[in-house]
């Protein structure tokens, strides 16, 4: 079997290198596969038929599929391409990482740090670099219900390899060992940690037609509960991604710059709920423009 590359198909079938790609990506072609960056394609392969209807191309094109389509595929410059820089600087940043921005898209686009003029810390390169492969996992997984099982294993994929992994008393993909306070608040202590996990997930899973509403009420008892050591903030925010991708909901991102809207959402949840609310759909208005601009169908 001879295999031609994108560009002589395109040549052949008259279309863009862009959409052979894309059909690559989908798996339409039988018989193509990538090595490395480089699609090959069987010389007798046959053009996918296209629908005659726009509309219904629209309805199939879901973020969903988009993010997948892209992930297989290793499509760069796509909204998969942006969610992993943005999702992944923000949270990580909120947190206390030193990277800026552009070293962030550097590690994921050329999986080096690249030159710079100040000293950086290993954790926050090894835990950008897992945070990647976080994403990937909450794509990869988006139909499963949410379990204890799951959540430890995200986990366990954000704190792998990281100053933390080694100290004796941090449990790396499961519950804390420790008491530990967010903002000067106490949260659940560890021995009653398993015990309120099992309540929080089976409460939420028993739900049905979720609303943005019942995935930030989740939010607040997980963060409430702190069940991990460290990184209880970005593994609640990728549950949180997760749970918007597999609901149809708008997603969003926390930005470092509205942070203290974001903790102040968080402790006055009980009182007012509207500061939470406020602050995630305006994250969700910004995040509607990225859908737009990749032409993204998304329901009001």
């Amino acid at each position: 079997m001879n295999y031609l590359s994108v560009k002589k198909i395109a040549v052949l079938w008259n279309m863009s290198e862009r959409s052979v790609r894309n059909y690559c990506a989908q798996g339409r072609i039988p018989g193509a596969f990538i090595t490395g960056k480089t699609w090959s394609i069987p010389e007798n392969a046959e053009k996918p038929e296209r629908s005659n209807k726009s509309t219904a191309l629209a309805a199939e094109r879901t973020l969903l599929s988009a993010l997948t389509d892209e992930k297989n595929g290793r499509i760069p410059g796509g909204i998969y391409h942006k969610i992993q820089i943005e999702l992944t600087y923000n949270s990580n940043h909120i947190e206390g990482s030193r990277l800026t921005y552009d070293q962030t898209r550097y590690i994921f686009e050329t999986n080096t740090v690249g030159v710079t003029d100040r000293s950086i810390r290993v954790d926050d390169i090894i835990e950008t670099a897992n945070h990647f492969r976080c994403i990937d996992e909450v794509i990869d997984s988006v139909k499963l219900r949410l379990s204890e099982k799951w959540i430890k294993n995200l986990h366990m994929i954000l704190k792998n390899g990281t100053g933390d992994a080694k100290k004796d008393w941090f449990s790396v993909g499961d519950y804390k060992r420790l008491p530990n306070e967010v903002g000067g608040t106490e949260t659940t202590l560890p021995e009653n940690v398993p015990a309120e996990m099992k309540r929080l997930i089976s409460d939420y899973n028993e739900r049905n037609n979720f609303t943005l509403d019942d995935l930030l009420e989740f939010h607040v008892r997980f963060e409430r509960i702190h069940p991990f050591q460290d990184g209880n903030g970005r593994v609640g925010r990728l549950i949180l991604f997760k749970e918007c991708l597999k609901h149809g909901i708008v997603p969003f991102i926390i930005e470092d710059g509205i942070k203290q809207f974001y903790y102040r959402g968080l402790k006055e949840w009980p009182r007012e709920k509207g500061f939470l609310t406020d602050t995630c759909l305006a994250a969700q208005d910004k995040f509607k423009k990225y859908l737009e601009y990749f032409r993204i169908p998304f329901k009001e």
